[in-house]
């Protein structure tokens, strides 16, 4: 039995770390000499699905002169290893004597408790390929709202979200596990928080698809939306979502059709 314990928090303390680097970004990369700029922001917008990392990336020196790319990558939840590669600049306006850079990057996950930082290396060949960027040294820490406003998704802008409740919580991690709610017909949902996807097309069934997120006081509000991606054979798309606190436990059940999708707001609210 306590093997069995100490397996299942190690199990979930890997979710709970797969979970932790969706979101935004934002760092400076310092590069070797050569390079357009000495040193420039850049902002990762971040997801992850299993293993799987997609996102863009911004590479600025302000919100009106920057680079803006698409990238994938890979994520060891056992040593915390990131790598992302920029797969093709979608959008450039810098100064005509610079040429964007497509970059790979070796990036660690590390945290205090306090503050999240990725940090590692990238190295890079000019958009054209023909010659090699001067390769740097990255920094980046999780930041709350974009310098740049990414499109709504669109299981979010073509469908009313409903509100279905307001949960006050306290400081802590907070885990949400999402069920069928009835007969297993073949539902599949995806879930985002804050706009930003932290599972795609997932089965729901009598196992939970589950999801981690974090309310304190520079987070103070977390908006949990479930999209029912079908209607399963039974329609419309129900789930039961359990969440579980440090001391309370709630249950809510959720429904998403053609037309909804269902909401829940989490805030941070201090202890007493």
């Amino acid at each position: 039995m306590q093997r069995l314990l100490v397996l299942c928090l190690f199990l979930t303390a890997i979710s709970a770390s797969g979970q932790q680097i969706n979101g935004y970004w934002k760092g400076r990369l310092v590069m070797e000499p050569g390079g357009c700029f000495p040193v420039y922001n850049i902002e990762f917008q971040l997801q992850l699905d299993d293993a799987k990392i997609s996102g863009n990336s911004y590479h600025y020196s302000d919100t009106s002169n920057y680079v803006k790319e698409e990238f994938e990558g890979k994520f060891d939840t056992a040593t915390k290893a990131l790598n992302i590669q920029e797969l093709k600049v979608s959008i450039f306006k810098i100064p005509a004597d610079c040429i964007p850079c497509i970059k790979n990057y070796t990036l660690t996950y590390h945290t205090d408790g306090r503050e999240e930082q990725l940090r590692g290396s990238w190295t890079g060949k000019t958009m054209d390929g023909k010659t090699a960027c001067p390769s740097g040294s990255i920094v980046m820490t999780r930041i709350q709202k974009s310098a740049f406003t990414p499109p709504l998704p669109p299981d979010l802008a073509n469908k009313k979200t409903e509100l279905v409740r307001e949960i006050f919580v306290d400081t802590g991690t907070i885990r949400l596990d999402f069920y069928d709610n009835g007969q297993i017909d073949g539902d599949t949902i995806s879930v985002y928080v804050d706009n930003t996807p932290v599972v795609l097309n997932k089965m729901l069934s009598t196992k939970p698809v589950t999801v981690f997120i974090k309310i304190d006081f520079e987070a103070r509000q977390q908006e949990v939306i479930m999209v029912g991606k079908n209607l399963g054979t039974i329609p419309p798309n129900t789930a039961l979502m359990i969440a579980h606190t440090a001391e309370k436990r709630y249950q809510l059940n959720l429904i998403s059709d053609e037309k909804k999708n269902s909401m829940v707001r989490f805030i941070y609210q201090k202890p007493k």
